[in-house]
């Protein structure tokens, strides 16, 4: 692997990790903190007839968790793109991976 090849590689985990570590910051911050840390301050507002707190913590959580998904697998597919490693990409020789 040449120097240009590890510093791409690098770059892209760099990237890849970044993403996980949003994803994962995000999803802490409303299972955890609006499920369980802010649910008394939450419980105060209410939502479709539950409170607020309720709500995060039996759905809104979920939901979440939920758009987490897609919204990575999104970013992923963008960061592979740009980093040239895409399902759908060409091999050396110019076939199709198999």
């Amino acid at each position: 692997m040449t120097e240009q090849q590890k510093t791409y590689h690098q770059a892209y985990w760099k990237a890849n990790l970044r993403l996980v570590g949003v994803c994962l910051a995000v999803w802490f911050t409303v299972s955890f903190g609006f499920g369980i840390l802010l649910v008394d301050v939450l419980n105060r507002v209410s939502l479709f007839g539950f409170k607020l707190g309720f709500w995060f913590a039996q759905q809104g959580s979920i939901y979440v968790f939920l758009v987490l998904i897609f919204y990575y697998a999104h970013r992923m597919n963008t960061l592979d793109r740009k980093f040239g490693v895409h399902e759908d990409s060409t091999g050396e020789d110019g076939d199709s991976p198999s």
